[in-house]
């Protein structure tokens, strides 16, 4: 049985489901590919939309346009699905140094946005803090794993959605559409992560692969509407389930969880966390970082029947939902894409034949 889109999309990350999201918004034809077998960044994400970063404590790439545009498309998503995934999360920065102590200081002093006081006597049953504690405003946290199950079993519902391997391979051109196996489509729309850093015709971009490993920890009687940072971040994950990591490894051997990052975090909860707790699970993912720790998106110089919306690295929750409205806007309607993100940037090293 032959089906005819407008667009397939191939991945259901954070970036396919919003891509979907937008073209099912807009009442465009689609079909989504998905291999539920391939392990996936977004499910062992931490959901975390965090305005500010680094040892430095600056704002992030383009937030105060991201963060309002993030915050308002998973409330419509939530509202849409009709199950709760969005909460703030004001990050309790537990200070791990006397530096770190006086970056907050100078940025409080000199550019103070998102950062705010907190009273240290609060957190003193919860935490070990000899170089006191502050805070972050305008953070949020996503359930990122029910967001996620929940728009597929949507997808699932109005025939969206499709649990296949993808093989770039096996992709046919035409003059006007794109073919793969049985779907007809004017546009492939590569959402899938990591696998575009091995898809031939996007193989050329400077992906920089990223494994990032978390621990589920049971911490009963440690409030969870907020995130807390030291030299690792406690996140509320539900219940009294909390994510703690994060690490980033540029070299590492594969994907599987390692004994030493295990230890690593067992040393610092056990440093600075005065609460019982216990480890129920152990992730870990591979994230689409790249060089230049900017997305990229746009249609390939060369096979315009392709396109990609990718790279999100660290902070895929907050890119995602932008991105992936630039890019269709972009396929509609010729509008630009930002420029720091557009993969035109990189047109020099594409060729025609993969």
């Amino acid at each position: 049985m032959q089906t005819q889109v407008k667009y397939l999309i191939v991945g259901q990350g954070i970036v396919g489901t919003f891509m979907s999201y937008h073209l099912d918004k807009a009442g465009i034809s689609y079909l989504l590919v998905n291999d539920e077998s391939l392990p996936s960044a977004s499910s062992v994400a931490s959901g975390v939309m965090n305005p500010v970063t680094g040892r430095r404590i600056v704002q992030t790439w383009m937030i105060e346009t991201l963060l309002p545009y993030a915050v308002n498309a998973y409330s419509a998503i939530q509202q849409k699905l009709n199950i709760q995934i969005i909460q703030n999360a004001p990050v309790i920065l537990l200070h791990p140094s006397e530096q770190m102590k006086d970056s907050f200081e100078y940025r409080m002093q000199h550019d103070n946005i998102y950062l705010l006081r907190q009273d240290p006597t609060h957190w003193t049953p919860y935490f070990n803090a000899p170089f006191g504690v502050d805070g972050i405003d305008d953070c949020y946290w996503i359930d990122i794993n029910k967001m996620l199950q929940s728009w597929r079993n949507y997808l699932i519902t109005y025939q969206h959605y499709l649990n296949a391997h993808f093989d770039s391979k096996e992709v046919i051109f035409s003059e006007k559409n794109v073919r793969w196996k049985n779907v007809t489509a004017e546009k492939i729309i590569f959402c899938d992560g990591i696998a575009s850093s091995q898809n031939p015709y996007f193989s050329s971009l400077p992906f920089a692969p990223n494994k990032g490993e978390a621990l589920i920890v049971k911490i009963p009687g440690l409030p969870n509407k907020n995130i807390y940072k030291n030299n690792i971040s406690v996140i509320p994950w539900k219940d009294d389930l909390f994510w703690v990591g994060s690490n980033y490894e540029w070299t590492f051997q594969d994907s599987n969880p390692s004994i030493a990052f295990k230890e690593k975090m067992i040393e610092s909860l056990d440093k600075f966390l005065k609460l019982p707790y216990e480890i129920v699970d152990h992730i870990a993912g591979i994230r689409p970082t790249n060089t230049q720790r900017r997305p990229f998106v746009g249609v390939h110089p060369t096979q315009s029947q392709l396109a990609i919306c990718n790279g999100m690295g660290t902070k895929g929750c907050s890119l995602a939902p932008y991105f992936t409205a630039q890019l269709l806007a972009h396929l509609e309607y010729g509008a630009p894409v930002e420029a720091e993100a557009s993969i035109v940037r990189f047109a020099s090293l594409f060729t025609k034949n993969p």
